[in-house]
């Protein structure tokens, strides 16, 4: 994931340790994201690795929020409590943490599950913030820099599980190309994730691995999952359609078979 800067700069959790630079906003967590289950009545503990990478010393702030996944993956976090929030279970070890040159912490936090919660999933993330904007120039204009970490959490409690549905096939255009696609639709309680092993052929006789999209898939979503060709020598070829595509597609502990033909 890339950051962005307006008044602000933000990672959310990826596969890999987040890195987020804005002046002297220099951090490093580990692990970006927790995929961690519950049982009603117990409480959940869990630990954030923070460096400060920053040659000066760093002071951070950290709260919890909600968030919404836009349609393009997009990510808004909300302050303020959505409906059906998880977050008055959690707590956290402390809001502002100082830490000098190179330093690191591990950062507790905790999720206590009520003994009456449904089954489903509890979803928040943890914020790590510069406590104070730095303030950089663009021309004449002075802009308040505030460098912003997101660590999204999902916690499956009890029996919730994902129930997908799957629906296609499709093309759709991503960065410019053409490339086949599944649209997914999850009635399940928790999210999920696909994976895979495909091969497949374009209309020119080309042979190629897919990989499916494993981006989160969220209860009461319909999704694209994209299969994205490759080749030995890592470039990202042009499909000419139609297309077929066959394997095993898998998530949670489900698998289907896929023997498609996208036009």
């Amino acid at each position: 994931m890339r950051a962005f800067i307006s008044s602000s700069i933000l990672l959310v959790g990826s596969l890999m340790a987040l890195h987020c630079r804005a002046e002297d906003f220099a951090a490093v967590v580990s692990p970006p994201r927790f995929e961690v289950a519950a049982k009603a009545g117990t409480t959940l503990r869990q630990v954030i690795e923070v460096t400060n990478r920053s040659v000066t010393p760093a002071h951070y702030r950290f709260h919890t929020a909600d968030f919404v996944l836009g349609a393009d993956y997009g990510i808004t976090f909300h302050d303020e409590l959505l409906p059906g929030s998880c977050r008055p279970w959690v707590a956290v070890e402390r809001s502002q943490v100082e830490l000098p040159s190179g330093g690191t912490i591990r950062y507790r936090f905790e999720v206590q599950v009520p003994a009456d919660a449904p089954s489903g999933e509890c979803r928040f993330a943890i914020m790590i913030e510069s406590a104070e904007p730095s303030v950089t120039k663009a021309g004449a204009i002075q802009l308040p820099i505030v460098g912003r970490i997101g660590v999204i959490v999902y916690v499956t409690v009890g029996d919730g599980a994902p129930q997908l549905e799957i629906f296609g096939p499709e093309v759709v255009t991503q960065n410019g190309q053409r490339v086949p696609a599944l649209r997914v639709h999850n009635s399940g309680t928790v999210h999920t994730r696909m994976s895979g092993f495909l091969t497949g052929k374009d209309a020119s006789g080309r042979s190629f691995d897919f990989t499916p999209s494993d981006l989160p898939i969220l209860p009461g979503e319909i999704r694209s999952v994209v299969f994205a060709p490759s080749t030995p020598d890592g470039t990202t070829p042009t499909l000419t359609f139609p297309v077929s595509v066959k394997g095993t597609l898998q998530w949670s502990d489900q698998k289907t078979d896929l023997n498609e033909t996208f036009r």
